[in-house]
């Protein structure tokens, strides 16, 4: 009787643990890091770094770079479990974002740009083959748009903190 109850208590507790839950989870901590990472990027590469049009653009470049290699995440995936590959994504994403106040000059953002983008890229490469994968053919098509709706909703909450945090 002890062994059910138990048993019991543990499977509600989790209950909210699903699939569907981690990808929405992921995907909102994902849109505020990159949200907030280009809204204030701009005034402080111009502020703190003195960026010019031409570092800005190449700063941007460097940001394309893991865009065009995504193919590779092919080859970790030979070495990790996709699941834990995403999680190290999202993870070197938010330290991206998180290092580039700490390195204001031309070098250090190239820097923290390209460590973000490369977590960046990979996520939302690996996000959708999660997708496809954990979901049904009927049910991807609708969650996949609330994972869209899900990220559109946490941009608009980093902005409006954003917008508020300014005045």
């Amino acid at each position: 009787m002890f062994n059910f109850r138990l048993r019991e208590t543990m499977s509600t507790n989790k209950a909210w643990q699903t699939p569907k839950n981690l990808l929405v989870l992921m995907s909102v901590a994902m849109t505020i890091g990159f949200a907030t990472w280009m809204a204030l990027l701009n005034n402080f590469v111009i502020e703190k770094a003195a960026f010019t049009g031409a570092e800005i653009g190449l700063l941007q470049s460097i940001r394309e770079i893991p865009g065009f290699l995504a193919f590779t995440a092919v080859f970790v995936l030979l070495i990790l479990k996709e699941q834990t590959f995403a999680y190290l994504s999202l993870a070197l994403l938010g330290i991206g974002v998180a290092i580039t106040g700490y390195l204001p000059s031309v070098f250090g953002l190239y820097f923290s740009t390209f460590i973000m983008s490369v977590g960046f890229h990979y996520y939302e490469t690996l996000k959708q083959s999660l997708s496809l994968q954990w979901f049904s053919i009927d049910e991807a098509p609708a969650m996949l748009g609330k994972l869209i709706a899900a990220s559109s909703a946490a941009s608009l909450a980093a902005y409006s903190f954003l917008w508020l945090a300014m005045d």
